[in-house]
């Protein structure tokens, strides 16, 4: 067990390193916006093969519509997250010589991406979970985890592609599972568990979720007006569209950003310190 100052210390650590996988797009050669496919949907005005270059990417990797993404038919794009994987291949892994410059290194640099973005997701949920109390008895377990992912993450290009990311994630995994049953276990009672269940469109307003299992839930349009998600863990839960007016949100756990992004929500709703909200909830019909 450890001691109070070693436990503070944790979470002042983990606290600072959450904050160096956030997404700096000036130190980033657009990669989100050349590497993932999509197709014209409600996320995309219109269809774009993977390896190939946004129509609206300009020279200088910046969006030529970034300020508009929504209105345009974007709305894909305001809610992607590369927990800061862009920059770290940009500048560390191919020291700074961009795909358009470089063509030579292109496809590479491509194919490396999703890799160091899969570790960097893992090194923010591990990070995520050194700054739960109830996660003590892991901190030994989980910084050993960090270390090791940042390790990773400073690996050559070939070194990443031939890493087997299915079964390293699950080995993370396993571990994440273990800190979300430390912390559930706090809240009285039975628990519910939606792990990967299809609530979509479920009408769940003002529904007690407290310590709820809703890892993997596809919760696409579902009412959560003023539920009670406090200590309920959302890891990967499909929120797009989802209600979260007025609801508490402010102790759930492995809530990303992005998540709160593709939701709907209002100035009632509550939510983490370490997250934001999301700037077009204030403009969204209420």
């Amino acid at each position: 067990m450890s001691q109070p100052g070693e436990r503070i210390e944790t979470t002042h650590d983990a606290e600072k390193e959450l904050l160096t996988l956030r997404a700096d797009c000036q130190q980033c050669f657009a990669l989100c916006c050349v590497v993932p496919a999509f197709a014209a949907s409600a996320d995309f005005a219109i269809n774009k093969r993977a390896g190939h270059a946004c129509p609206h990417l300009q020279s200088d990797f910046r969006c030529g519509i970034h300020t508009t993404l929504r209105q345009r038919g974007f709305r894909g794009c305001t809610v992607y997250d590369c927990f800061g994987a862009g920059q770290k291949v940009s500048r560390l892994t191919f020291e700074g010589h961009d795909w358009r410059a470089s063509p030579q290194t292109a496809q590479q640099m491509f194919a490396v991406f999703p890799v160091m973005r899969d570790l960097h997701e893992l090194l923010w949920y591990v990070t995520t979970a050194l700054i739960l109390p109830a996660a003590e008895p892991l901190y030994a377990d989980l910084r050993h985890a960090q270390s090791e992912i940042k390790h990773l993450t400073r690996h050559s290009p070939e070194e990443l592609l031939a890493l087997d990311m299915t079964a390293y994630r699950q080995t993370i995994n396993t571990l994440l599972v273990r800190a979300s049953e430390l912390v559930r276990a706090g809240v009285r009672g039975k628990k519910k568990d939606h792990r990967g269940a299809d609530l979509i469109g479920a009408r769940l307003k003002g529904s007690d979720l407290r310590g709820a299992n809703l890892r993997g839930a596809l919760l696409i349009g579902a009412d959560l007006r003023n539920a009670n998600l406090k200590l309920a863990d959302l890891t990967g839960a499909d929120l797009r569209d989802a209600d979260l007016r007025g609801a508490d949100l402010s102790e759930s756990i492995f809530l990303i950003q992005s998540q709160l992004e593709a939701a709907k929500g209002d100035s009632k709703t509550k939510l983490p310190s370490s997250l934001r909200y999301p700037w077009h909830w204030s403009n969204e019909t209420q």
